[in-house]
Order: structure tokens, then sequence, then C-alpha cells
């Protein structure tokens, strides 16, 4: 039975949006990461770029507006690289200074090492056995494959260079969204509800609830822990306070993150002999991230995507298995989908 020309021409247009979206995914794919993180801070930023918006005379924000919050964004990203890139190059005379001692003279075990409540004996050996002697702390470090640190240091640099460009990309590609995201969001509706009915338009709102919820839940939380664990820092007279407590911001985003870098930061304290700030850094630390992961997150997280916690939390570290920092954002959004669709069509089968 040969198609009708109907259906044939249906076939044929199909066939064809599926060729040119694998052409143009395939023809993207290098730029899908810095497409994603600009969708995502969009998303994250919009509520505040809609009330700036309102607070603009008609016809005055389509450049100066998108232009100012794109350079916001920018600066809330560079502005910490850069300070703690000036801090490395300034302490980086104290690792070469380091170095050089350890070659001609050897380095004595520090007393804290022996005072460390577990494995204390072995550490002092190990450290008099290759650091003390001057001759052993030279075979030690000899022993180090320069060429192989300056390839890793060359990986190093590619790495930041191409994520620099990409980042360049989400920041223009930012601006687009900014400038033209209304248009674009009429647009995405209309789609949706084409291709998929109303379900498509529901299963988008909940995406873009989920991914907003994940950002407040995640990021603002997250900085909100930078800020009290850089007092505590501060005041338990921990090295740079502000630089530690800005990596605790970031660290913060991740699940079980930010006990690394207070963790860091008491073990320094050990090393100047300050066991008390040390343990005091600990405490404040369990108990600033014991109440973000199990009160406040879930609350904004959860409330957003209409999911128990237990779903946003696997959410969020299998989508950091599965596609890297992205996965703190799309895991939680798919998550919330899916769930919004099983819903639904449970509650259709029980009807």
């Amino acid at each position: 039975m040969t198609p009708s020309p109907n259906v044939s021409q249906t076939i044929a247009r199909v066939a064809l949006a599926a060729i040119l979206a694998g052409a143009g995914l395939w023809t993207l794919w290098e730029f899908v990461p810095a497409l994603a993180w600009a969708g995502i801070i969009a998303i994250g930023i919009w509520p505040l770029y809609r009330m700036a918006e309102r607070h603009c005379p008609p016809g005055k924000h389509n450049l100066l507006l998108p232009s100012a919050f794109t350079l916001l964004v920018a600066a809330v990203f560079i502005v910490p690289l850069v300070l703690a890139a000036v801090q490395v190059a300034r302490e980086w005379h104290v690792v070469v200074d380091w170095l050089e001692t350890a070659r001609q003279t050897g380095l004595p075990a520090p007393e804290w090492l022996a005072q460390l409540p577990i494995g204390a004996d072995k550490a002092v050996a190990w450290w008099n056995e290759n650091l003390s002697d001057k001759d052993a702390a030279a075979e030690l470090l000899r022993r180090i494959d320069r060429g192989q640190l300056l390839g890793t240091g060359r990986q190093i640099g590619a790495g930041a260079i191409h994520r620099a460009i990409l980042f360049g990309f989400s920041l223009l590609t930012l601006f687009f969204l900014f400038k033209d995201g209304d248009r674009l969001i009429v647009q995405m509706r209309h789609a949706s509800e084409r291709a998929f009915g109303p379900s498509g338009e529901r299963v988008g709102r909940q995406v873009i609830a989920s991914v907003l919820g994940t950002v407040n839940g995640l990021v603002l939380v997250g900085m909100a822990e930078g800020v009290l664990m850089g007092i505590v820092y501060a005041f338990a007279h921990v090295p740079h306070p502000a630089l530690f407590g800005a990596i605790t911001a970031v660290a913060a985003t991740i699940p079980f993150g930010a006990p690394l870098i207070f963790g860091a930061a008491a073990i320094l304290l050990v090393g100047k002999g300050l066991s008390t700030a040390a343990i005091a850094v600990v405490v404040a630390g369990m108990v600033v991230t014991f109440v973000a992961d199990h009160f406040i997150r879930p609350v904004l997280i959860g409330g957003a995507t209409q999911l128990p916690f237990i779903w946003v939390l696997f959410g969020i570290l299998g989508g950091v298995a599965s596609w890297g920092l992205l996965g703190l954002f799309l895991g939680p959004a798919t998550m919330a989908a899916l769930i919004m669709l099983w819903r639904e069509w449970t509650a259709g089968a029980n009807k």
C-alpha cells in the first residue's frame, strides 16, 4: 500500500528535522557546556533582571541593562579568581624558599607532628628519614620528575585557557538571553505546546522552577556558608580568611564539599599550634553545614522542585557524576521533570 502524499510529506519533514537537529548539535557540541551554563545563570538571575527591567524607562534597557547584568556576572566569577591568583603569586616565593632550604640543610620535624592523635610516631620517623637529613631531602626532591611537572602544568594551563574561552562564550550567550529573553520565552512556550501539548509547558515550567530552586539552594546558601565561615576563620586566625571563605563558598555548592575546606583550615591551625582554634573551626563548620544541608536547602530546593530531598540529593550527586558541575543543576531538574510526569501518569491511571 502506497502512503498518501500527506503522510510522505510528514515523514520527510520529520526526517529532515532530525537530520538538521543532529547536524546542529554536532556543530555546536563543543559549545554546549557554554550554552548550558548561560541558560542556568540566566534562569537564576532572571527574577532580579525582571525587577530591574521594571524600574528602567521603556526602551532604555535594550542594551544597557543586559550589558550591566552580564558584566556583573563576569565580575562575580572573575574577581575571586584574580584575587586567588594574586595571593598564590605572592606566596609562591615561600614554596621556593622551602624547597631550597630542604635541599641545602634539610627540614627538622615540626613540633605539631609529634602531637598528632593518630600515627604521630610513624609520621615523625618518616619525616626524619626523608626530610630532616639534607642528603635524604635532596634525594627525595630529585625523584620528582620535572618534565612530568612541566607537562602537568601545560595541561592545567591549556585547560584553563579552554575554560576561559567557554566562559567568554557563556557571557556572550547570556547577554543575548537577557536581551531577547521575553521573545525566547514566548517562542519556547509555543513550541512546547505544539510538540507536546499542555503537558509540555508544565514540564518546562517545572524544569525552570527546579533550576531556580537549585540555584537558590546551592549557590546562595553556599555563599552564605562561605561568609559565615569566613568570619569564623578570621576569629580563629586562619591564614587568609577571606580567601578560605571564598573557597568554602564554592565548595559548599557541592554536597559534602565544605568539610574538606574547613578541615584543611583546621589542619593549618594545628600546624601553627592552635589546637583549640582548630576544634572551634571544625565545630562551627559542622554546625553551619548541618543547618544548611538539613533545614535550609531542603526547603529551598525541595519546595521549588516538589521533590523529597532524597531525590534532590540523588539528582545532584548523579548529575555531578554524569555531567560534572553542570549536573548540580541539570540533575535535580531532570529528576523533577521525571517525577512530575510520573505523578501525572499515575494520577491519570487512577481515575
